[in-house]
């Protein structure tokens, strides 16, 4: 997991940094990064596309053939895109090429992070499943990590032209090594034994999309609903480097110092995520959820403020605390509330359709923020605030209108009417995994 989003990271911060320069150069500062954000936003509009296709695969075919699948379409789409020509070389060609690329990259990630979060999921013993699956987003945060490290010193100590010829580049070339890491690891990797005995039963259903669409609609809506708290990434790292980088805000933060705000807030999230996965384990998976939703929500409002009046230090400090710290207590659940929604037989589609439609939604955020609070607008921060906090409120309400699931069995994932193991025996069960761990 960490390899494939590191991947998405840097495109996430080359569309916010770079891409405004080199694929879409214009008189008109605010056109470059509205055009540019929203080639960010392209790749998200490939993947409910990928969600059909690629959750179809999973269910049918296994989460570890899916996740293989994914990993050499992401990869080598991305290695493709440090190989672009620039506008000043071809033209329109230049982003019509990195448009393409971000299609393929969105088909790919459709199936990544449900068909990871089903097969943890899955190998997880009940009572564990919320701490085990909290490491595929753990991955994410670490993937960040590795990313900003590629692009921090290349900003720092790279002149400006230097940077945006070629320095921008090195991440995504580096994918290479993703893709090879990546088979390596995933090609020892054992299919899970939900998915086994589905095959073994021979009851792996024909068509999981229609099936999924039939029985799980009420929960796939509540999923879409939820996703929409990706809305917070991307007011932390798309528009928010945007705003405190790019010359038309004139905030002018140097684009290595912005780069150590996300840096920062994801080695936290790192140390918190399985902290609040274990704690799903204890107390439930709605909690954490709403609370991180409207928190996160609540605390974007004094991060954008921060970047406002050019405070580098209460920026990190918002930073850590919304992204790093508040935003995990959905961001470190999902991946096991989520799967737990929905039965095996339909596990990948559901969540996979479900989730995507909400990311693709947030997508287009970036661009309706700078559309919305365009530079030389005076209040960037309740503009974008407002609008983020609505949507973790109907992310929140989500939450707390689905039924809570970590005490249901495996075997009784997905049923509306699944009754839950009592406490005393959900806690003895909890110790043993606990003891065997």
């Amino acid at each position: 997991m960490a390899l494939r989003w590191n991947i998405t990271i840097s495109s996430s911060t080359a569309a916010s940094l770079v891409f405004p320069q080199v694929f879409f150069p214009s008189e008109n500062p605010r056109t470059a990064i509205i055009a540019s954000l929203a080639t960010y936003g392209v790749g998200y509009i490939a993947r409910p596309i990928g969600a059909f296709v690629l959750g179809h695969w999973g269910d049918t075919h296994g989460r570890k053939n899916v996740l293989i699948l994914c990993m050499f379409l992401m990869g080598i789409s991305t290695l493709l895109v440090g190989l672009l020509p620039t506008y000043s070389q071809v033209g329109i060609l230049a982003p019509i090429l990195l448009v393409v690329l971000r299609l393929i990259q969105g088909f790919a990630v459709a199936g990544e992070i449900s068909g990871a979060s089903s097969m943890v999921l899955e190998h997880a013993p009940i009572g564990r499943r919320g701490f085990f699956a909290s490491f595929t987003l753990q991955g994410v945060q670490a993937g960040q990590i590795l990313a900003a490290a590629v692009f921090l010193p290349l900003a720092h100590f790279m002149p400006d032209d230097a940077f945006n010829s070629w320095g921008w580049r090195v991440p995504f070339l580096l994918s290479f090594v993703v893709i090879v890491a990546g088979w390596i690891i995933r090609r020892e990797v054992e299919e899970t034994p939900a998915f086994q005995k589905e095959e073994a039963r021979q009851s792996v259903p024909r068509s999981p999309v229609i099936e999924a669409i039939q029985t799980s609609w009420p929960d796939m809506i509540r999923v879409i609903c939820m996703a929409l708290m990706n809305t917070i990434p991307v007011v932390a790292t798309v528009f928010g480097a945007a705003y405190a980088v790019q010359a038309a805000y004139g905030i002018g933060f140097p684009k290595d110092v912005y780069l150590w705000i996300p840096v920062m807030g994801n080695i936290l999230a790192c140390v918190i995520i399985p902290m609040v996965g274990n704690l799903s384990d204890k107390i439930g998976r709605r909690l954490p959820i709403i609370v991180g939703a409207l928190g996160s929500g609540l605390l974007a409002f004094g991060y954008l403020y921060a970047i406002s009046i050019h405070s580098v230090p209460l920026a990190i400090l918002m930073s850590l605390l919304m992204w790093g710290v508040v935003y995990q207590g959905y961001n470190a659940t999902f991946p096991s509330f989520y799967p737990e929604l929905f039965p095996t037989r339909t596990r990948v589609s559901s969540m996979a359709i479900s989730q995507n439609i909400g990311t693709t939604i947030t997508a287009l955020l970036p661009a309706l923020f700078a559309t919305v609070a365009p530079p030389g607008s005076t209040n960037v921060p309740m503009m974008v605030g407002s609008i983020a906090f609505a949507i973790t409120c109907i992310a929140a309400a989500a939450a707390f209108s689905a039924r809570e699931t970590f005490r249901v069995r495996m075997e009784d994932l997905g049923k509306p009417d699944a009754v839950p193991l009592d406490p005393q025996t959900y806690e003895h069960l909890r110790a043993e995994a606990l003891a065997n761990r």
